[in-house]
């Protein structure tokens, strides 16, 4: 009976580690994508950026050149 019990408490706590290593994976993948995002944003903030910029320039240029 003392080894059926060692085994089942075995088994139990094999299957939170388990439980808890998928969960670390998911947690894992979830941040990843995350990251992804925000790089994606900040690339896109950064385009938007560099035109607001070049508008600004190419305005100035043109108002210097009017006066």
């Amino acid at each position: 009976m003392k080894a059926y019990c060692g085994w089942l408490v075995a088994l139990t706590l094999g299957a939170c580690g388990v439980e808890t290593a998928g969960t670390a994976a998911t947690a894992a993948a979830l941040k990843k994508q995350e990251m992804e995002q925000a790089q994606q944003n900040q690339q896109q903030f950064q385009q938007k950026l560099d035109q607001t910029t070049q508008q600004m320039q190419q305005r100035a240029e043109r108002a210097g050149g009017e006066q």
